[in-house]
């Protein structure tokens, strides 16, 4: 055998051979028990340390808070206007009763081309009561909902973070009412 040909073998095998160890080290960091993952929390100042960001400020008192059926709950914390032409609305849904709740299918919405595409809040709208106008959820190019999606139940108190995108209302509309079907209705103020 030519020295060519060991040096080439040799450099095949370590790559191999790392290349198998960060495969181990990956599939050993993922894949847990999902139930044991901390949830997320926001960080408080301490005195005399710096102002809270705009984030920090948001978890203070939630926009709206609606009631849905069987003890589900949605706390809207943002509505913010982007300079790219839409609105998104950020919040907490909340299974706040005693137990595991599926959530209702009407959520989705009634659209053909949203409901091809699983659960989510594609049901939601925003409504301009003084330009009499409702703004749906905004979809990608094959019709997705830009919304949480996925998601079917949720466990005694258990909460997950969602999202919805809207096309936004003129700048001067500040006031609009959020609906989500099975749920109330309620005012919120849009940021920005």
């Amino acid at each position: 055998m030519s020295i060519r040909f060991t040096t080439k073998a040799r450099k095949g095998l370590v790559a191999l051979s790392v290349a198998a160890g960060l495969a181990l080290g990956v599939a050993g960091c993922g894949g847990g028990d999902d139930e044991k993952k901390p949830q997320a929390t926001a960080s408080v100042p301490e005195k005399g340390g710096s102002n809270p960001s705009a984030q920090e400020g948001q978890a203070d008192e939630p926009l709206a808070e609606m009631k849905g059926s069987n003890g589900l709950l949605l706390q809207l914390t943002s509505a913010a206007r982007d300079a790219g032409g839409f609105v998104t609305v950020s919040g907490i849904l909340k299974n706040d009763g005693a137990d595991r709740i599926t959530v209702p299918a009407a959520v989705r919405g009634d659209e053909t081309e949203i409901l091809r595409h699983g659960m989510s809040l594609g049901g939601a709208t925003l409504v301009d009561s003084k330009a009499k106008k409702r703004y749906y959820v905004l979809r990608d190019t094959d019709g997705r909902p830009l919304t949480t999606t996925g998601f079917s139940s949720l466990k005694a108190g258990e909460s997950i973070a969602v999202f919805l995108q809207f096309p936004s209302p003129p700048a001067e509309t500040t006031e609009v009412t959020f609906q989500l079907p099975t749920f109330a209705a309620a005012p919120i103020q849009i940021s920005g």
